[in-house]
């Protein structure tokens, strides 16, 4: 009585994540870091169930999912990341090697998931406008990863996996996540330029090294406030980095790429500015906030305080607000306008800012 009560799920995931070729060991500190990933799990199912409300899939009437060919590149490499993780831990269950497929699904969780690609999803999921397809395509994404890691989990976590199948909100094609098999057609897409993701991944590491700093130092505070400045010694990395460079403020529609294939909404940056030397990164940047050497990504880079003026609502700083372009929402950019006027369009009702409450005086004693 005196232990939490961690529940069934919990220690089977611990049976399946020790290496039983060994000594296998227990105790509560070894539950308690179980716990962890278990939650790790659960909040990941969380997420991608709570930004699929209104989701309608492919196959059933009114669908706005996106077809596969008009997915933007990061989403066709995360369906590509979910095939490979699913296919690894269907052989290694194939051969009871519980252990890898535990850390698989784990580190797709985390690695994948939770540290890179719903981190960037957010912008998309929350600052676009309801159908924009730039948002329609994340949330085709986060469908097939929730199919894909329920289906997946299943076998060690049922009672998880069935709780995710009984909240999905859509209409499931069983009623249970044990009926259906396990989803083939999801372990079928291909890798997808592999090596341009995992650059730009090593590249945004590299830049949020130099955030922690400026954050201990209070220069910036959220990701958005800051800017970075980029030199790619390696030609092929400069070619790479200019083909996802995207428009300098945030207009509605994007001129340059599709707004979701670029830099800044990728590294959660306002401005990317990409340099033809070491020396215009020393120029624009202090050398605290520099990186010259040992870079994953080879590049140098520096980070620095965000120009312009910061966005109401989506929190990315511009040259130009709705104020400097006359747009009815005077403190936000073009790109959260458009969003608003089409939410007032679906909604049929007119968009009000909410005015905070004065905060209470405490009375004087007298």
């Amino acid at each position: 009585k005196l232990q939490p009560a961690y529940g069934a799920d919990v220690l089977r995931l611990w049976v399946a994540s020790v290496d039983y070729s060994g000594d296998v060991c227990i105790g509560d500190n070894i539950i308690k870091q179980t716990f962890e990933s278990y939650r790790k799990l659960r909040n990941t199912a969380r997420y991608l169930i709570g930004n699929l409300a209104d989701f309608v899939p492919e196959g059933r009437e009114g669908s706005n999912a996106v077809p596969y060919e008009e997915l933007p590149s990061i989403d066709k490499w995360m369906l590509g990341r979910l095939s490979a993780t699913l296919n690894e831990v269907n052989e290694a269950s194939d051969d009871f090697l519980f252990n890898p497929a535990t850390q698989a699904l784990l580190r797709f969780a985390s690695a994948d998931l939770s540290n890179f690609y719903l981190d960037v999803a957010k912008d998309r999921m929350y600052i676009s406008a309801l159908d924009d397809p730039r948002r329609r395509s994340c949330q085709t994404v986060l469908h097939a990863i929730l199919e894909g890691f329920s289906k997946s989990v299943a076998p060690i976590l049922p009672h998880m996996a069935e709780d995710i199948w009984q909240n999905l909100p859509y209409e499931a094609d069983t009623k249970s996540v044990f009926e259906g098999g396990f989803p083939t057609q999801l372990t079928e897409f291909a890798e997808h330029e592999e090596e341009t993701w995992t650059f730009i991944r090593n590249l945004r590491d590299d830049i949020n090294k130099l955030l922690e700093g400026a954050r201990n130092d209070k220069m910036v505070g959220a990701s958005l406030d800051a800017a970075c400045y980029v030199y790619a010694p390696d030609e092929k990395a400069r070619e790479l980095l200019n083909s996802l460079d995207g428009d300098r403020g945030l207009v509605f529609p994007p001129e340059k790429l599709n707004g979701v294939d670029e830099l800044r909404t990728i590294l959660m940056l306002s401005q990317v500015n990409l340099v033809d030397s070491e020396a215009d990164v020393a120029s624009a940047c202090e050398e605290q906030y520099i990186a010259t050497s040992g870079t994953l990504s080879g590049c140098v880079v520096g980070v620095k305080k965000a120009d312009g003026e910061k966005c109401a609502r989506c929190w990315f700083y511009g040259e130009q607000l709705g104020a400097d372009l006359g747009l009815e929402h005077t403190d936000i950019c073009q790109r959260c306008n458009h969003a608003i006027g089409e939410w007032e369009k679906v909604k049929g009702t007119k968009f009000v800012k909410a005015v905070p409450e004065p905060e209470a005086v405490e009375p004087v004693a007298k």
